[in-house]
């Protein structure tokens, strides 16, 4: 008896050569299109502290924390900033300067970050059902992170807000599904509708063309997650309209994915154009419920306001791109982070 071992092995690491190949085509760095300036003196770039015993850490992420040394107050808020692909936490930080907001305005930052050894691209694992399941997987690594950073810095329980770009957004939402009344406010920023695919080639066909809204509808994977939850915290969505990497239409399903989970029409919602793009919003009398930012002249990443940003090349970091608009400042204002006055 023959048996086809030889030929399955080699058609398995075919495929997964492929695939390899795909997303990293995928996430290829976005050309620079912002005129070369001269160098100015930087600061000395804040130390992200890593803590390796926080939890029984199922989903093998790495937790980093910054943590102003002075001018922080007893109930500090908590800040959660998810990386995208190919990315690092200090890579995003260094362009995008949160550890300088968090000095500024009191509070401390959380970065998990993916592994090598779990992403060949360092993408959090949002596509994978293990991944993103209530107390499993990464979701359980980061909840775990969350918690221990609660316990240590004393933090205030109440204003907890989380941010992801990328899978990072994609992880996001998924973290909010699964622990709404974790967090005070989030942000999903070129991100994925939950449910959008349940496989790596099924992602990336969702990033390309648009996820397939499920059976149901896109409120349905979340109303099974937290059925019984009547109040979410306030969310905005980000994305680029010049997005070649997680098309556009993502964000629109992400759109209904949480007015329909909030029974919300999309009718009532107001449209603004703005200098930097278009805002959409939809209010309650309780305030804000849910923000759409879509940005022009925007690619893949996070927009920063121009006199604030580095180039790719100066930054390290490709996906933190020069805009009309700086989402960090913007999501702090939303979540009334101010600047210390003591």
């Amino acid at each position: 008896m023959k048996f086809g071992f030889g030929k399955s092995l080699a058609r398995a690491l075919k495929s997964q050569k492929k695939f390899s190949r795909l997303i990293e085509k995928a996430f290829k760095a976005p050309r620079n299109k912002t005129k070369r300036t001269r160098p100015t003196p930087r600061a000395a770039k804040p130390v992200l502290v890593e803590t390796t015993a926080f939890g029984s850490n199922p989903g093998r992420l790495t937790m980093k924390t910054f943590v102003p040394a002075a001018r922080l107050p007893k109930r500090p808020a908590l800040v959660v900033v998810l990386h995208g692909c190919r990315q690092t936490p200090e890579s995003l930080d260094g362009a995008a300067g949160f550890s300088r907001l968090a000095k500024e305005r009191g509070f401390v930052l959380l970065y998990p970050e993916q592994r090598s050894a779990n992403n060949s691209q360092r993408c959090f694992n949002w596509f994978r059902p293990s991944a993103v399941a209530r107390d499993r997987g990464e979701l359980l690594s980061i909840r775990q992170m969350i918690e221990y950073a609660c316990e240590k810095h004393r933090i205030d329980r109440s204003r907890i807000f989380v941010t992801g770009l990328s899978a990072g957004g994609a992880m996001t939402a998924a973290l909010v599904a699964n622990y709404p009344k974790l967090f005070a406010g989030a942000a999903i920023i070129a991100g994925m509708p939950l449910g959008a695919a349940r496989d790596a080639m099924s992602a990336l066909r969702a990033m390309k063309s648009g996820a397939t809204p499920p059976p149901g509808g896109w409120g349905r994977p979340v109303r099974e997650i937290s059925s019984e939850i009547k109040q979410w915290p306030p969310i905005t969505i980000w994305h680029g309209m010049d997005d070649r990497t997680v098309n556009p239409t993502n964000a629109l399903a992400s759109i209904a994915q949480w007015l329909e989970v909030q029974g919300i029409a999309e009718s009532s919602g107001r449209a603004e154009e703005k200098p930097w793009g278009r805002l959409q919003s939809w209010r309650a009398a309780d305030g804000l419920k849910l923000a759409f930012y879509s940005v022009r002249k925007l690619g893949h990443g996070l927009p920063i306001k121009m006199r604030e940003a580095t180039t790719p090349m100066r930054s390290g970091d490709p996906y933190v791109i020069a805009a009309e608009i700086s989402a960090p400042a913007e999501l702090l204002r939303l979540w009334g982070l101010k600047r210390l006055s003591f």
